[in-house]
């Protein structure tokens, strides 16, 4: 029976483990755009307006799973570097998940190891479908697709063409292009808005001045 307890447990997994599980993935993007001189390196969080960006920081006013990591190019562009890329998030997660149970066994966090076991479900949830070949929307490879090809051709095979990781720059720009059109329809649902609340006035305005004159003919008749 699913009950209160099985609730707590569900928000506490969608809106707590499952955002953190997934910043920690798109870290490992991060530390490895470092190592191998990723260039104009982004981590979005969220979605939406931007909040604040700090760095290689960029948060968003839309908290929950959709983050992402972008950049324009890599300055290291040797088949090992661009398989290090693509295996960082699995990398990452599974160093991650291998700790957190190594404590859990030897008795470390035991008062929250029901909370650890769901972080640690969550974790290896998203080693298996990275590490895993496969395709997934409209034909995308998965980083262990990309690996897999990377090492055995030494380049991306299949025939999507659009980029695994996004460009920086081509998001930024997309980005603004999305905000300068929100503007534009605030400022015409507010335009909107003024002209109806003009248009209402006239015809109170018109109302009243046709109720005066009403009055006044009434006096003289």
């Amino acid at each position: 029976m699913f009950g209160i307890p099985d609730l707590i447990s569900l928000i506490i997994s969608a809106f707590i483990i499952l955002p953190v599980v997934v910043i920690l993935r798109e870290t490992g993007y991060v530390v490895a755009g470092f190592i191998f001189g990723a260039k104009n390196s982004r981590l979005t969080l969220g979605s939406g307006p931007r909040l604040f960006k700090i760095g290689v920081l960029d948060v968003r006013k839309h908290y929950h799973l959709y983050s992402w990591f972008s950049y324009d190019e890599l300055t290291n562009q040797s088949r090992f570097a661009y398989v290090m890329v693509y295996a960082s998030p699995i990398l990452v997660n599974a160093i991650l998940g291998l700790t957190i149970n190594a404590l859990l066994a030897n008795g470390y966090m035991e008062e929250q190891a029901t909370f650890w076991n769901r972080f640690i479900f969550y974790i290896f949830y998203f080693v298996l479908f990275d590490a895993v070949p496969m395709k997934t929307v409209n034909g995308m490879p998965n980083n262990g697709l990309l690996i897999y090809e990377m090492i055995r051709y030494g380049k991306r095979t299949d025939h999507n063409k659009e980029p695994f990781l996004p460009s920086t720059s081509e998001v930024e720009q997309e980005y603004q292009e999305e905000m300068q059109e929100l503007e534009e329809e605030v400022e015409e649902e507010k335009q909107e808005r003024r002209e109806e609340e003009e248009k209402k006035e006239r015809a109170r305005e018109k109302a009243q001045k046709e109720k005066e004159e009403r009055k006044e003919a009434e006096k003289e008749s």
